[in-house]
């Protein structure tokens, strides 16, 4: 991550074929190769979805989804977080996250997490709303930000 950090906010109509390229490879990459987890990450929840992301020099360093309240859960959904092997212990996840909760304003948020990360997440100020539950082989749970 040598060149500066860009940061871009874009709806799914919106996106170029380019960027929804690089941000399906980082998904794929992560969450499908690294987590040996087998499903179709591109979903029926990418098209309604605000894709939030952090770039340079066109490479993909952090990404996640705003999904509308109604579509995934009653709340807004930040989803497919996800920071690139090579970014992670820089903070940037963090970030992304803090700007992701930026997006979506001060409004109830709802989030499936791989039950691991519940401190981390919990950091940024969810709380644990389910059991834990598998999801392609991963124990996640549900955890809640209020107001």
């Amino acid at each position: 991550m040598s060149a500066e950090l860009r940061w871009r906010e874009e709806p799914f109509a919106k996106l170029t074929a380019p960027e929804l390229y690089a941000i399906y490879v980082l998904r794929q990459r992560v969450f499908v190769v690294e987590q040996t987890c087998f499903y179709l990450d591109a979903d029926e929840y990418d098209p309604l979805s605000i894709h939030l992301w952090a770039e340079s020099a066109g490479v993909l360093h952090a990404y996640l989804r705003i999904v509308p309240a109604g579509t995934k859960f009653d709340e807004v959904s930040l989803g497919r977080v996800v920071t690139a092997p090579e970014a992670r212990g820089t903070g940037l996840g963090r970030e992304l996250m803090r700007r992701g909760l930026a997006a979506v304003g001060p409004v109830p948020v709802r989030i499936g997490a791989q039950a691991h990360l519940e401190k981390f997440y919990g950091e940024l100020g969810f709380v644990r709303a389910s059991d834990e539950y598998d999801e392609d082989g991963i124990p996640h749970i549900e955890m809640t930000r209020t107001l």
